[in-house]
């Protein structure tokens, strides 16, 4: 394991609206279910099912964005030692403005697929792609995503 050189936390304004806006809309999902409940019971349980899910989420996405994501010399990691990105599986990086990646954030193109993860506002895993922010600053997100690329740069120079 080496050592890391860099660690990307949330920014804690960030992270506290996420927090809020989630908390807001299972809120008020929840009272319009109650108070003002559709004639339709369907859409009762709808409202309470989309109102308990953002609840989740947003208790998921306040848990995840609490550890950083350590940039080390063999790839990307949760600071609890979780494989985000290893530096042998990174294919390309990509900071383009029309890519989908999410907000304040650069997307990981893999050579194979590692399998699905998500950390709510912090990062996602599906098939071989990687969204790396959401709740991190900028300036930080795109300090890693120059890093990484010359990570992946240097690798492919020695690998000819």
């Amino acid at each position: 394991m080496s050592d890391p050189m860099h660690i990307l936390r949330p920014s804690a304004p960030r992270r506290m609206m996420g927090l809020v806006i989630q908390l807001l809309l299972g809120g008020l999902l929840l009272w319009l279910a109650v108070v003002n409940p559709p004639s339709n019971p369907l859409w009762k349980i709808f409202l309470v099912l989309i109102g308990i899910g953002a609840l989740v989420l947003a208790q998921k996405g306040w848990r995840g964005s609490a550890q950083g994501i350590v940039l080390r010399e063999d790839g990307l990691w949760s600071e609890d030692g979780t494989p985000i990105a290893p530096l042998d599986q990174i294919a390309s990086v990509d900071r383009t403005l029309f890519s989908l990646k999410p907000s304040n954030g650069f997307l990981i193109r893999l050579k194979s697929p590692l399998g699905r993860a998500w950390v709510p506002g912090m990062w996602w895993r599906v098939g071989r792609r990687v969204g790396i922010g959401g709740v991190t600053g900028g300036a930080n997100t795109k300090i890693v995503a120059d890093a990484l690329s010359f990570l992946v740069a240097d690798r492919d120079a020695r690998n000819g």
